[in-house]
């Protein structure tokens, strides 16, 4: 892939996947089904969870409380 760089950070250091360790975070909690997601429509519902809710409604502090959507907005207006 073009433009991504793989983590260097020593071995025990987790702060280089804390925003991965959160989106899972929430994707366990609010997820519909804990179920394997080993068919098309299970995939299909993943992505309209990151879609519908991750994306545009859960805040993230990181964000100064916003959604992604909300501060991908912001960003430009």
């Amino acid at each position: 892939m073009v433009g991504v760089i793989q983590s260097f950070l020593k071995k025990g250091y987790p702060f280089d996947n804390t925003f991965c360790e959160s989106f899972f975070n929430y994707l366990k909690k609010e997820s519909v089904t804990a179920e394997p997601t080993k068919t098309r429509i299970n995939w299909i519902s993943l992505f309209q969870y990151i879609d519908e809710f991750y994306n545009a409604k859960t805040p993230h502090g990181s964000l100064g409380l916003m959604s992604s959507n909300e501060k991908e907005r912001n960003y430009y207006s």
